[in-house]
């Protein structure tokens, strides 16, 4: 990229010295020169800083000097699925040109691996519980929406944009029209990936109609106008790739991996799912286990999948071609990410959701032309999707709010720091047919990782896992009734109760999270607890799948409805 920099412009005073105004250089007006200064013009001077700063908030004084802001997740990217992870058949050349160039984390995880939940909490640099945000839970209050970047990075003299997957609720009616450019989605749906049916980017929908490139030109136009006004920006984009359907891709990938063979994860399949309770396997994810089961169709599938991802590189591509060709490259820093992982048949499982890192790991690169002894660095710092608004603001010299989740992680970009956190926070609470029997928390540390299954009845027990995760990165391995992990155990064990202690303390006040906070207890007996259970005997598709699937998995019938 070059390194050519946006034209900031700037004017302002200071004691016994009149600064110019024009493009930002080390240069002041004193002296003979100072008092050859038109005075005609200075009783003008406040009216023309008025009316600059009107004009265009970014040409305020402390927005100088500041990075543009590139945010780019994707939706469903496992963790794995690229070239500069080792993948050795994925094509992503431009996403591995980013991670030379940049920092890549290789312990990002996302929060709540499902969709809106994470977007959410992206926004906002909160756990799931501290914005009350799920399938079926409640709205984005508008708060919490003001304290997330965006409105943060705006009311700072940034232009912001975002297009793309927005993807959950919130209860700030017009909080599109809150943005300089707007191409997202309608309300919280998903999309498609036919840009002619997502009216706001309907106008690029002849040129670019896979809406992935749609998104890509969106970027570049949106670069183009804030490097011709000289102001500072950040721009959201947010993909709809690789989420399903997986079928229609990118015209310009269709032949990509026609002949290739992948091969499976060590934890595909059959092998994968004997290791498992059934708790997890009582929901969505094992339900439509098919679509990557047998082998034959993993092949497919993920064929058309690393298509989606693919596609997305060509979006990035152009974004970053922008900032080079609007000389603005130099002063951009840009970040690739996605909003929770997917199975691909690990485990033998369809989706994401649970806190297995197939499905909660996330890409994270960050690419900040400024360091360029970042080139190539890989860090295994503990992070998450919660760390992103705080990390943004701060890189933008913008204040963190008080008492976020998220932490900067500006000082291990910056090689201030190496470390991360001592442990995160992962939650699983979202139920098909609204069903707590695979809910859970687990709480995922540098080493290790402890998931409790929370749910009991009289067929089934709770049950905790424990994976040491550096032996065992495909957590095939419970580790939980092993005598010798009993210390490690009870370590975990207390982690998790620090964190369902701040669900408690802090949790928004909606009965979904109120609620949890009792059934996530695990010093409280099942006996003691009110589950949510799906309806053995009910007409819709989730509740006739799950008793189904419970009959085959525990050998009796499920227990009758009792919410």
């Amino acid at each position: 990229m070059g390194a050519a920099r946006s034209r900031v412009f700037s004017v302002g005073f200071r004691p016994g010295r009149l600064l110019c105004w024009g493009p930002m250089r080390n240069e002041s007006v004193t002296g003979e020169r100072a008092k050859n200064f038109p005075a005609a013009l200075s009783p003008l001077i406040p009216l023309l800083l008025f009316l600059l700063l009107a004009a265009g908030g970014g040409m305020a004084l402390q927005a100088a000097g500041r990075p543009n802001l590139v945010f780019l997740m994707a939706d469903d990217h496992r963790a794995f699925a690229l070239g500069s992870r080792g993948d050795p058949v994925i094509h992503t050349p431009r996403l591995d040109q980013l991670a030379r160039r940049g920092l890549s984390f290789t312990r990002c995880y996302a929060t709540s691996p499902i969709c809106m939940a994470s977007r959410a909490s992206v926004m906002t640099g909160l756990y799931e519980y501290r914005t009350g945000c799920n399938f079926g839970t409640g709205r984005l209050s508008a708060a919490n929406w003001n304290r997330g970047y965006p409105l943060r990075l705006k009311r700072a003299g940034y232009r912001i944009a975002f297009a793309g997957k927005w993807g959950f609720p919130l209860e700030v009616p017009g909080y599109e029209k809150q943005f300089d450019r707007w191409g997202g989605f309608e309300g919280a749906g998903q999309g498609f990936y036919e840009t002619a049916k997502n009216p706001s980017l309907r106008a690029y929908a002849k040129k670019y109609p896979h809406v992935t490139l749609a998104l890509g030109a969106f970027g570049r136009d949106f670069i183009a106008e804030s490097a011709r006004q000289g102001r500072p920006f950040c721009l959201s984009l947010s993909f709809k790739a690789p989420h399903k359907p997986h079928r229609y891709v990118v015209p310009r990938t269709a032949t990509l991996y026609q002949h290739a063979r992948f091969t499976p994860m060590p934890n595909y399949g059959v092998a994968g799912l004997k290791r498992l309770p059934l708790q997890p396997k009582l929901g969505r994810q094992y339900a439509q286990r098919k679509e990557w089961l047998p082998e034959e169709q993993f092949q497919e599938h993920l064929r058309i999948y690393y298509r989606l991802i693919s596609g997305i590189d060509l979006a990035v591509g152009m974004v970053l071609d922008a900032l080079r060709d609007n000389g603005v490259a130099g002063d951009t820093v840009v970040i690739y990410t996605s909003d929770n992982g997917y199975f691909c048949g690990a485990h033998g499982l369809q989706g994401k959701v649970l806190p297995y890192d197939d499905s909660a790991r996330i890409p994270l690169i960050v690419y900040d032309p400024r360091r360029p002894e970042n080139a190539g660095r890989v860090s295994s710092a503990l992070v998450g999707n919660i760390d992103f608004a705080p990390t943004l603001l701060d890189l933008a010299g913008v204040p963190i709010p008080e008492g976020l989740d998220g932490r900067s992680l500006r000082p291990i970009i910056e090689g201030r720091q190496t470390e991360g956190r001592d442990s995160l926070l992962l939650v699983q609470n979202w139920g098909w047919a609204r069903n707590d029997q695979n809910r859970c928390l687990a709480v995922v540390t540098g080493r290790y990782k402890y998931i409790y299954w929370c749910y009991g009845d009289r067929n089934l027990e709770p049950v905790e896992e424990l994976f040491d995760l550096r032996a065992d990165p495909w957590e095939m391995n419970n580790l939980a009734a092993r005598p010798e992990q009993a210390a490690v155990l009870r370590q975990m064990r207390a982690l998790y109760d620090r964190h369902h202690a701040a669900w408690a303390r802090h949790c928004v006040e909606l009965p979904a999270y109120r609620e949890h906070t009792r059934i996530f207890d695990r010093h409280i007996p099942w006996r003691q607890k009110r589950f949510w259970t799906f309806d053995p005997a009910g007409t819709r598709k989730p509740d006739r799948a799950l008793a189904r699937i419970y009959r085959e998995l525990v050998g009796a019938e499920p227990p009758p409805k009792t919410k």
